[in-house]
């Protein structure tokens, strides 16, 4: 049988995706159906595999070779190491031959076989980094690193990685010269070839990477020619190059469609311009309008990119748009076009790259490593290929396709969807811009969209310009942060003039904070020694302060200012900051008392507490009868029948008449499946799941004429069973209220800069500027406020700029702010993080403000995020504000419609105020509420 303990550890230890995981233990069934070895009978091995995995029926090679089919993205590499390790684990070989089908994924290949790499496929296995795999490549093996000696004790596993040209054929630069290879050649350290000590292992196993490129008649050859005991093989397209016949030996499929629903990939999408008809212009005029678009598309995308990276401390990802041409020649039309002063002013100038089998030479070589490197380099916007970039370009940042003259079952094909499906952050992070795949498809998107709808490849949409669509006018990102960085960067360059006198731009510069309108003014510096002084002090001294004081009105003390500015002093001294200018310890104390005091008037005070669910078990079931038992009917199957099924739902080979001793109770049977459901416990529920089975089990017998036979349904038919008894119970759960856990950590928390993305022009409006289409006020980021803790500021609705200018119009406000990403620490009962939507201060209170549509104030996850909200409030007030002297907390649900010119805040908190009951404040418990420094 397989060893479940190792194939537990293996999926655990090496992180392995669920089809990952089934794809092992699809192997060790294999492996408990036949024991590889040298000189097996290959009939009977594939009768045997057959038997349990009918779809398998020929290993179309002389020895058993399974292929699995994996998707673009979900990890065929990975799945290699995880196949490698159990074979190894389980003492069936120490010799594997891993087979690349071209230059770059054999490399690809030898950096994830290496250790230390960011996707080294042995992560995580402490014997491999005890006793690291001997790697044997094209450039090591004639010195003899992969023939073993005689050391009892060399127990370290082997792994040849070769290029498939290297066993099939000699290759030189000017192409292929016909001689055998020279792994054939005879070498004296073996008394043959290394290609014949491989062939004369009695446990070698070869692994095909992109298994579909090694049907061709030399290169099968030279595979058999191997003599492996198994033959491994991985490809997300299982059929046949040039015949396109589909594979007979797939043992597991996972398509593409799978992978897109469990989000292992970034989402496709097709996209066409708004109002637009391709008949009307010209075949030339709509090669443009597609490469204008997906130039839009690349660089809206580029910016939500850098929105996304700088918003959640992510590397940035530089994308870029890959072009398909007809042929060489149109390739080189096209770049001449994109790198041309018409198209974009000449900006895409050298930000071209053209890869097709044309290219020569060094030429040739250079581009070859532009495209390897061009995920870090951000050199490259645009890829220009003609039918080359298929297998092994295993980019992530590849997030526009202009397919032209493509029919629409090209577009769909995954050679072509496949190279840009990768998540450069490996998951989807529910940014739409960061998770998508968008294809440029105008003058074929009705016929995109049709054939999507049968292969569910494509089910989004996108549409460029128009209502609601991309903007063709560009985009930027702004930085809104608070008043002190404003204040304390250093004064911007001269403008540069040009010779007849405009000013130019540097675009190079990076994006600068935003500075704050209607402030006051900013702080005068004798030196620039000083300006790096308190610039140390507000970002290196004072957040140390969050968690060693009660309230933010401490840090003003004197005492206070004495600690920040030594600890300020210290750090510049570090940094060499105090090496030009000596300033002296009354200055520093000045200068700090300046940043700390500012801070403190322009701050709201947020005390960081983190209020998360308890981990316990906070549901269970009823007692109750199985109702509409009657719609049960289900018949026995044959016992041939039987066997199959049990056999590929359980992945193994036991016989009916051992499932009839393996069970003593037919309960078991179906206990047995309703107990992998996450919500039922047997220990909690066991009274509950023998009467509910017993129930079904009764009723089997009802209208069944023996006991064999109602064990023959309650085997066969078990899952159906099982699904229709949980579904009984689900109606009859019950949820014990969520008690909550506080940390109390830090008396203030510090305010961190938000990133947005904005219209090139005109994307920063004043707060007081109405949307002429509501629709579009995401795309517009606002300023001019005197009461926000920082700007400019985004607004998700105009309910929400109409509440920011009642804020600012209403004498009782002090401060507001629209908190960012991470900013408070509040999960609601389901665990799911809760951000609101505004913290206001007014003289006498801290109010959290969420506007909500009228028809969303009863939704779930709305109430739900309301609860943890107030109860935050509450245990701020009770526990912090109280005992530090600072203003009670609140928590308002405002409808958007309550949000008009006759109201006031007080007004709006009176009625939308949501209170927190007795059992509520009964089920908080505090940990770890701070001592007042």
């Amino acid at each position: 049988m397989a060893d479940q303990r190792i194939i537990a550890s293996l999926r655990a230890r090496l992180s392995l995706r669920t089809p990952q995981d089934i794809a092992l233990r699809e192997l060790a069934d294999i492996l408990d159906l036949i024991e590889p070895e040298k000189g097996q009978d290959v009939d009977a091995a594939l009768a045997a595999i057959s038997s349990a995995y009918p779809q398998v029926s020929a290993f179309e090679r002389a020895f058993p070779s399974l292929c699995f089919s994996l998707a673009t993205g979900v990890g065929k590499t990975r799945l290699m190491g995880a196949f490698i390790a159990y074979l190894a684990a389980t003492g069936r070989s120490k010799h594997f031959f891993v087979l690349a089908p071209n230059v770059t994924i054999y490399e690809k290949l030898l950096t994830d076989f290496t250790p230390g790499t960011s996707k080294y496929v042995f992560k995580g296995l402490s014997e491999f980094a005890s006793r690291p795999p001997i790697i044997i490549k094209s450039d090591n093996w004639e010195t003899g690193i992969g023939v073993r000696g005689g050391d009892l004790f060399d127990d370290a596993i082997h792994i040849n990685i070769f290029n498939v040209d290297k066993i099939n054929r000699d290759v030189k630069a000017e192409g292929r010269t016909g001689r055998a290879p020279k792994i054939k050649s005879i070498r004296e350290y073996v008394g043959g070839s290394y290609f014949d000590y491989l062939a004369g292992l009695d446990d070698l196993v070869i692994l095909m990477d992109e298994a579909h490129r090694y049907r061709a008649t030399a290169g099968a050859k030279a595979i058999e020619d191997l003599k492996p005991i198994l033959g491994l093989e991985l490809t997300a397209t299982p059929k046949a190059v040039g015949t396109n016949a589909p594979f007979k030996n797939v043992i597991y499929d996972y398509d593409l469609a799978a992978a897109m629903e469990a989000g292992y990939v970034k989402e496709p999408a097709v996209a066409t311009r708004a109002n637009f008809d391709p008949k009307s212009v010209s075949e030339e005029e709509l090669e443009a309008i597609k490469l204008e678009d997906g130039v839009h598309h690349h660089e809206h995308v580029r910016v939500q990119l850098q929105v996304y990276a700088a918003q959640n401390s992510k590397p940035l990802v530089h994308p870029f748009m890959l072009v398909v041409a007809t042929d060489t020649e149109h390739a080189r039309r096209l770049q001449a076009f994109i790198e041309g002063e018409d198209f974009f002013g000449g900006r895409y100038k050298g930000r071209v790259l053209q890869i097709h089998s044309g290219l020569k030479g060094d030429e040739s070589d250079a581009n070859a490593q532009a495209l390897l490197s061009i995920e870090k380099s951000g050199k490259t916007d645009i890829v220009i290929h003609v039918n080359k970039l298929k297998e092994g370009w295993d980019v992530t940042n590849l997030y526009t396709i202009v397919p032209l003259r493509a029919s629409a079952s090209d577009i769909l094909t995954e050679q072509t969807l496949g190279r840009g499906l990768r998540l450069p952050y490996g998951r989807r992070t529910g940014v739409d811009a960061v998770d998508t795949l968008t294809v440029i498809a105008h003058d074929r998107f009705a016929q995109v969209i049709d054939a999507a709808r049968t292969s569910g490849l494509i089910r989004k949409q996108v549409v460029i310009g128009g209502e609601g669509g991309i903007p063709t006018t560009g985009s930027r990102m702004v930085t809104s942060t608070q008043s002190l960085d404003a204040w304390l960067a250093p004064p911007p360059p001269p403008p540069v003039f040009g010779p007849a006198g405009e000013v130019t731009l540097d675009e190079s510069l990076e994006v600068k904070p935003y500075a704050l309108a209607q402030t006051p003014s900013p702080f005068v510096f004798e030196n620039d020694a000083e300006r790096q002084f308190a610039n140390t002090v507000w970002k290196e001294a004072l957040p140390g302060y969050q968690s060693r004081v009660r309230s933010i009105a401490q840090l003003a003390q004197p005492a206070f200012i004495a600690k920040i500015a030594q600890d300020a002093t210290l750090l510049s001294q570090n940094e060499g900051g105090l090496l030009n200018v000596a300033i002296g310890a009354q200055r520093r104390e000045e200068l700090t008392a300046q940043v700390v005091n500012r801070f403190v008037e322009q701050m709201i005070e947020i005390p960081q507490l983190t209020l998360q669910p308890h981990e316990q078990v906070t549901f269970g079931f009823k007692p109750f009868a199985l109702v509409n038992l009657a719609s049960i009917n289900v018949q026995p199957m044959s016992k041939e029948v039987l066997v199959q099924q049990v056999r590929t739902d359980k992945r193994t080979t036991i016989s009916q008449q051992a499932l009839a001793a393996h069970e003593s109770r037919l309960e078991n049977y179906l206990i047995g499946r309703l107990i992998e459901y996450d919500e039922v416990d047997y220990d909690a529920h066991a009274e509950l799941l023998n009467s509910l089975c017993s129930q079904m089990v009764a009723h089997v017998q009802s209208y069944l004429d023996d006991d064999e036979q109602v064990r023959n349904v309650v085997i066969a038919h078990g899952k159906a069973l099982s699904d229709f008894i949980f579904e009984q119970m689900r109606a009859h759960m019950w949820k014990r209220e969520t008690a909550y856990e506080v940390r109390v950590s830090a008396g203030f928390t510090m305010l961190k800069p938000q990133h947005f993305d904005v219209p090139t022009d005109g994307g920063v409006l004043d707060f007081r500027t109405p949307i002429a289409r509501r629709s579009d006020i995401k795309r517009y980021a606002f300023e001019g406020f005197s009461k926000s803790c920082n700007q400019p500021v985004k607004f998700d609705s105009d309910a929400e700029r109409r509440l920011a200018v009642l804020l600012e119009g209403d004498d009782d406000v002090v401060r507001w702010m629209k908190p960012g990403p991470g900013q408070f620490r509040i999960e609601d009962a389901d665990g799911t993080p809760y951000n609101p939507d505004f913290v206001v201060e007014t003289k006498r209170a801290k109010i959290i403000i969420e506007p909500k549509r009228d028809e969303g104030l009863t939704d779930a996850g709305v109430l739900a995020k309301a609860r943890a909200a107030s109860v935050w409030c509450w245990i701020a007030t009770e526990h912090h504000a109280e005992k530090s002297d600072c203003k009670p907390w609140t928590y308002a649900l405002v409808p958007d419609t309550a949000i008009n010119a006759s109201a006031t805040l007080g007004g709006l908190v009176a009625t939308y105020t949501r209170q927190v009951d007795m059992a509520e404040r009964m089920n908080v418990q505090i940990k770890n509420a701070p001592a007042a420094v």
